[in-house]
């Protein structure tokens, strides 16, 4: 099975792999687009400005925050993409930039895949 591996976009160095993704929804604050040559950036996948920006504020509320994360990617199509890239047995990099490393969207999306997969490769 395919490796979705998760990478703080500061400490990120290209060149890009092939399937390296940009998963925020603003472009990282200092970040040259020649840094992420070859990076895609799928800000569509990340969360909606209204919930980023109350997450900002309430990051006590991780469990609500994942809640409400997961069911705007129900209701998109936008990570589909990525789920044929797994199941084609290719890894992928999602990018972040926040600073906390296991309190962010591309650890939703991650879990997200996994589950979406898993339930696919079980069906």
């Amino acid at each position: 099975m395919a490796d979705i591996t998760l990478q703080r976009v500061y400490d990120f160095h290209g060149p890009a792999q092939q399937h390296c993704y940009l998963t925020d929804r603003l472009w990282p604050r200092g970040i040259s687009k020649e840094r992420l040559q070859g990076v895609v950036w799928l800000k569509e996948v990340a969360p909606k400005t209204e919930l980023r920006q109350w997450f900002h504020h309430h990051t006590d509320q991780w469990d609500a925050f994942t809640a409400r994360y997961r069911q705007q990617l129900e209701v998109s199509e936008h990570w589909k993409g990525l789920l044929e890239i797994v199941q084609q047995g290719h890894s992928l990099t999602l990018l972040f930039g926040s600073k906390d490393v296991h309190h962010n969207q591309a650890v939703v999306l991650r879990e997200f895949l996994l589950e979406k997969l898993h339930k696919k490769l079980n069906a």
